[in-house]
């Protein structure tokens, strides 16, 4: 499996690497949305996209709103990793087509649970 991790922070995105590199994930690395749609258009779809919502260029909700606009792309598990707590933030996200919402800070348990929902990870025996 493949997960495209997008966040400005090089220390996010080690973090976020780390914890799904251990699920058996390869993970690819885009600072803003136009690097992932960059990375998008030049590879397989990924299966999981993780991305940050406030980053320069093209934020991670405008990101979602276009992966979710090319059909080929409807297979791909998205989950907004942000700071970003407004319920009507949270609310705007899962329209657009976010599967999940995991606020910063959070745990690798907290991953591994959201990624368990998403059939993207074993449960616990």
């Amino acid at each position: 499996m493949r997960a495209l991790i997008v966040d400005d922070s090089r220390a996010m995105r080690t973090i976020l690497s780390r914890i799904v590199a251990g699920l058996g994930f390869e993970t690819i690395l885009a600072g803003d949305g136009k690097q992932a749609l960059a990375v998008l258009s030049a590879s397989p779809p990924p299966d999981l996209l993780l991305t940050d919502w406030n980053m320069p260029e093209m934020n991670g909700y405008e990101l979602v709103c276009a992966v979710r606009a090319i059909p080929g792309y409807a297979g791909i598990k998205i989950v907004m990793v942000t700071t970003e707590t407004e319920i009507s933030q949270i609310s705007a996200a899962i329209a657009a087509g976010a599967d999940e919402y995991v606020m910063k800070p959070f745990t690798p348990e907290i991953m591994l649970d959201k990624l368990r929902m998403l059939g993207l990870a074993e449960t616990a025996p």
